[in-house]
């Protein structure tokens, strides 16, 4: 599901880049992956990059049967480390708050419609 390009570590006391691959095949991948509880919305990323909170990363998403990609620039909120029980290592990614987060956040929304509301277990809560 996710694709990770290398960068270089980040400088001392610096924030760390990065840039992550999405692509949801699946509206139960997405839907597993969609964090509606996170202030503005965000996605859970398996990742076993290490990651701290508050770093800003690049995420570039493909959502279901759509050939575009879409760019946006997110905050780490959320972190499973490795070796959680029952748990997929990765981050929790929030979108900003602004026209291009806001617009993910309705496209997903639309794309899962009614499962918003079912009680399967996703990948943070």
């Amino acid at each position: 599901m996710s694709k990770e390009t290398p960068v270089p570590p980040s400088p001392p006391g610096g924030v760390r880049a990065g840039v992550l691959q999405l692509a949801f095949k699946e509206k139960a991948a997405l839907y597993a992956a969609y964090m509606p509880f996170i202030d503005g919305g965000g996605l859970f990323v398996p990742t076993t990059r290490p990651a701290n909170l508050g770093d800003e990363i690049y995420l570039v998403i493909q959502l279901i049967d759509d050939p575009n990609r879409l760019p946006v620039t997110g905050k780490i909120v959320w972190i499973t480390p490795a070796g959680s029980p029952g748990r997929q290592q990765g981050i929790g990614v929030q979108f900003p708050k602004d026209e291009v987060g806001a617009q993910l956040r309705d496209r997903i929304e639309t794309l899962l419609g009614g499962t918003l509301r079912a009680s399967r277990p996703t990948h943070t809560i």
